[in-house]
């Protein structure tokens, strides 16, 4: 089962709706390029790999309903629809990695629209299968790491949710299940949108992976008792130096970690790696509404006093000298990370 899928006889996106989970399984169905930027605005999907490859089908959505009659004149509203998918998350290296793949394409000589139109789609297609071909390498390497009886704190999700299929940090943990290997899972719960508690643990229970979800704050409690042998998280954007952005909260987890000798890596496919920006302080951080903190219900009760106001980050920064290594479809790297990301990013 695709996170997303291109439905060819109506020529429209169908994705998984996360917001619906774990209560029900839910589709929805996009019809524009507009409607591919709410999505990702709006969080029906999520996670790096899975943003970019609906940003891509939503280029082919502006394709498909352009009334251009001119190869010239559907590449202008191409750049338009570009500039309105990549607005829509800031923090997520994919996200513009996607659409410039899509415009180079675009870039290309044909003999027709048609023609346009349908190398475009080709290169969505393409994008799509290459990610869960990634996915089960990344899955393949990090596997290896993995010992029998290992309990993991996994943070946010990872899944198969957050990619096109497969999925990475939680990916490697499935990987390992599948091998055969007793493993244990401690879910963060990750506010303030849960996507642990609502996504990832949905995700353990199909594959019949043993978890518990705890609290965000309870995760340090567990790797100072020793209970944790390994921190499995991903990431939305890696700096040149491998500072790397994560769902908030990664950067607490990973200094806990670090403080109780617990390894901690970071699962990501290489197009996450940004080589243009030297460290993590480059990276924009998204911040979202405050009533995603705010509106927060316990027994039907508000817990917050009327009038209050939050910040809400998306995501932090966790330096690179916290992280044993990062976990690619290339293989695992370690420090220094400078020289080593840049090895494993050439060629993307």
């Amino acid at each position: 089962m695709r996170t997303l899928e291109w439905e060819s006889s109506a020529q429209r996106l169908k994705l998984i709706d996360q917001r619906a989970l774990p209560s029900q399984l839910t589709y929805i169905y996009l019809n524009s390029f507009q409607e591919a930027a709410e999505a990702i605005r709006n969080m029906t999907v999520r996670g790096a790999p899975a943003i970019g490859v609906t940003a891509a089908f939503g280029m082919i959505l502006a394709a498909i309903h352009s009334k251009a009659t001119s190869i010239d004149a559907l590449r202008k509203e191409l750049v338009s629809a570009s500039q309105v998918l990549n607005a829509s998350r800031p923090t997520a290296v994919n996200l513009p990695w996607a659409l410039k793949r899509i415009m180079v394409v675009a870039g290309e000589e044909f003999a027709s629209i048609d023609e346009l139109r349908s190398a475009l789609l080709d290169e969505a297609f393409c994008m799509a299968d290459e990610d869960v071909a990634t996915n089960k390498a990344i899955s393949t390497f990090g596997a290896e790491l993995i010992d029998d009886g290992d309990t993991i704190i996994h943070h946010c999700n990872t899944g198969a949710l957050a990619t096109v299929d497969w999925g990475t940090a939680l990916g490697i943990i499935r990987m390992a299940h599948e091998q055969g290997k007793r493993i244990h899972v401690l879910v963060d719960e990750t506010r303030p949108r849960l996507q642990g508690a609502r996504l990832t643990a949905w995700e353990l229970a199909q594959y019949k992976i043993p978890y518990d979800i705890i609290s965000d704050n309870a995760a340090g409690y567990f790797l100072h008792k020793g209970e944790v042998n390994k921190v499995l998280f991903g990431g939305d954007r890696v700096a040149r130096n491998g500072d790397v952005a994560n769902k908030i909260g990664s950067y607490m987890l990973a200094l806990a970690a670090n403080a109780n000798k617990v390894p901690v890596y970071s699962v990501v496919p290489t197009s996450t790696i940004d080589l243009s920006l030297a460290n993590g302080d480059l990276i924009p951080i998204e911040e979202r509404d405050q009533d995603e903190v705010l509106d927060i219900q316990i027994h039907g009760q508000k817990v917050t006093p009327e009038g209050a106001s939050a910040r809400n980050p998306a995501f932090d920064v966790t330096p690179h000298h916290l992280l044993t290594g990062i976990i690619t479809e290339k293989g695992v790297i370690y420090p220094p990370f400078s020289k080593n990301l840049f090895k494993a990013a050439a060629g993307m």
